[in-house]
């Protein structure tokens, strides 16, 4: 997932907010549901891995981190692949993976051929998947696109809610070899998804754009790191990652442990996709008003604060009721959080360094997924104990919460009041009317869909 793409399309094409665009975010509901929903998903199988393989939960755990962090640090390829065929054709490349993957699986001996095939495979093919339908998307929209990033964001929680049930039923029906074959068939949907994703073409008869040409960009913009409010940001998000997707991982197998039913257990993720669904939305709807969208940042910041704290008070259940209310609450942070996390991005570095920062920030946040969910199965095999699972998670969680905001005040807060002056001050050759300067500051920022890169925007 995520990488610093070039290949931005014909220049001067508007984003047609709507149209076949509402085909592409449907490619894209897709695609994001499989690509969040899978590492989660098949955590319904640990149980019986565990069993057939005589492994404990930190080694099934590692299939979940590799896929997640094949989807996250696999972003300069994904931008090489993009550049050189185009978003379509590595999606239809991606889908076929992804399948392979998983049907490979099927047949697997040892758990470090599960890590190859389910892991690496797998999570190769819908990193090719995601990136370039995340492209796509914000190629068709703009003044719609915090609602967008959050109706296609709402397809994790949609197919977590699918797919956690048809993996247990498959699991119960096939064995866990038999599912894998399935969801392997499944993921060849990917495919069709690919097949809407329509290039924006300038219109026929159209003059090309006077001016100078847009200059030749590198692959990987590493001046973003000179921007304090990326480094901030990136710092954050990765710590946040070192436990935001612990607990979807533990909770099934936590439930299992209190003497849940297994169907039951595998509910507990239906509950949170369920809760999921309608927070990713409404997050995106509310960030898109124009009284809230230059506070996204601080938006961001109570919603990873809200799903550390949900994390820290869910390490008291004891017992499935519990674990229920634990998980609406998680639901509705991690709604928050995911439909965000890309807005506040594009907020603070703009569509221009859009592309690299996504690439740079994942690949930060791949070495945390690699981290994460391991050394939670490693603090639960020592201590035997889920409780001090969910502190861990939540713990670092919060940290990144107080990152952010810490990071917004020292950075920006406390900048010198002749810098934060001399960014605004008008040229002195010639006379520039005060309402045109006015008109100027008011305008500018509301070309190609950016935010007015204000405090309270910029980290």
């Amino acid at each position: 997932m995520g990488g610093a793409v070039v290949d931005e399309g014909p220049t001067g094409v508007k984003a047609p907010d709507g149209g076949w665009g509402w085909a592409v975010l449907l490619g894209g509901f897709v695609i994001t549901g499989f690509s969040y929903a899978f590492p989660k998903a098949v955590s319904v199988f640990f149980k019986e891995l565990m069993h057939e393989f005589r492994i404990g939960y930190s080694d099934t755990a590692w299939i979940s981190s590799i896929l997640l962090a094949m989807l996250y640090g696999t972003g300069p390829l994904c931008s090489v692949c993009v550049n050189r065929f185009g978003c379509r054709p590595v999606m239809l490349a991606g889908g076929l993976l992804a399948s392979l993957g998983m049907v490979a699986a099927s047949f697997c001996r040892s758990v470090i051929q599960l890590y190859l095939t389910a892991g690496v495979l797998t999570g190769l093919g819908l990193a090719l998947n995601f990136q370039p339908s995340l492209i796509m998307l914000n190629r068709y929209f703009n003044k719609r696109r915090p609602m967008a990033n959050g109706l296609a964001a709402a397809g994790s929680p949609v197919f977590l809610c699918a797919l956690s049930p048809l993996g247990q039923l498959l699991q119960d029906q096939y064995g866990w070899r038999g599912g894998f074959l399935i969801l392997g068939g499944l993921l060849l949907n990917c495919c069709v998804c690919a097949a809407l994703m329509r290039p924006l073409e300038a219109p026929a008869g159209s003059a090309p754009a006077s001016g100078p040409q847009r200059p030749s960009r590198r692959l990987l913009d590493l001046s973003v790191f000179r921007d304090r409010g990326f480094v901030v940001y990136a710092a954050a998000a990765s710590v946040m990652v070192l436990g935001l997707f612990v607990p979807p991982v533990f909770v099934v197998s936590y439930a299992k442990d209190l003497g849940v039913p297994d169907t039951r257990a595998a509910f507990l993720l239906t509950v949170l996709g369920l809760v999921d669904i309608f927070a990713r939305p409404a997050a995106g709807f509310v960030t898109g008003l124009p009284k809230v969208r230059p506070y996204s940042v601080y938006l961001f910041s109570f919603a990873m604060f809200f799903n550390g704290f949900t994390d820290l008070t869910g390490s008291t259940a004891s017992d499935y009721g519990g674990l229920v209310v634990f998980c609406i609450f998680f639901g509705i942070s991690y709604g928050m959080v995911g439909a965000l996390q890309f807005e506040v991005l594009m907020a603070i570095v703009g569509t221009q360094k859009f592309s690299s920062a996504i690439g740079l920030v994942l690949l930060l946040e791949a070495i945390a997924v690699l981290i994460g969910p391991p050394s939670g199965g490693k603090l639960l095999d020592a201590t035997h104990v889920y409780q001090y699972v969910f502190i861990l998670a939540g713990t670092e969680v919060l940290a990144a919460s107080l990152v952010l905001v810490l990071g917004n005040f020292f950075c920006i807060r406390r900048r010198p009041a002749a810098a934060v002056e001399g960014e605004h001050k008008p040229p002195a050759d010639g006379g520039v009317d005060s309402r045109e300067v006015e008109h100027f500051l008011k305008a500018e920022p509301e070309k190609n869909g950016e935010v007015a890169h204000t405090p309270e925007t910029s980290v």
